[in-house]
C-alpha cells in the first residue's frame, strides 16, 4: 500500500469520472478487474529496458525505495511497517536500509547539555 500524493488527485478524480466503470487505473485482462502481479512485473522490466537503466530494479525495489524514503523523512518504523504489510517489524528493519544521509542527520544527546 501507498499514499499517493495529493498533487495528482485531481486528476485521478477526473480520470474516475471518465472510466466510471472501473474502480481500477489500469484494468487487468478482463474489465473490471485489477493487473495481474506478473504483468505490473513484465511492464516494468519492458520500461527499464526502454529507458536503457542498466541498475537492475524489480516491483520489490520500489517498495524498498518507498520506504527508505519515508524513513529518511522521519516516518516511524512501525507505520512503515503496516504500510508494506509486515508481521514482524524485524522484517521491516532489514527491509529499510538507513541511509548515510540519515544517519549524518543525528543530533546527539549531549549537544542538550
Amino acid at each position: 500500500m501507498v499514499m499517493l500524493p495529493y498533487s495528482i488527485e485531481h486528476s485521478l478524480y477526473i480520470y474516475k469520472w471518465m472510466n466510471s466503470k472501473s474502480n481500477y487505473v489500469y484494468e487487468g485482462q478482463y474489465t473490471g478487474e485489477p493487473c495481474s502481479t506478473r504483468s505490473v512485473e513484465e511492464v516494468m522490466q519492458m520500461t527499464i529496458k526502454k529507458t536503457g537503466l542498466e541498475k537492475k530494479a524489480s516491483v520489490r525495489t520500489l517498495g524498498h525505495s518507498f520506504a527508505t524514503h519515508l524513513l529518511e523523512h522521519g516516518t516511524d518504523l512501525r507505520y512503515i511497517q503496516e504500510l508494506l504489510g509486515h508481521n514482524s517489524s524485524r522484517t521491516t528493519e532489514i527491509y529499510t536500509h538507513v541511509s548515510t544521509k540519515s544517519i549524518q542527520q543525528i543530533k546527539s544527546p549531549f549537544d542538550d547539555l
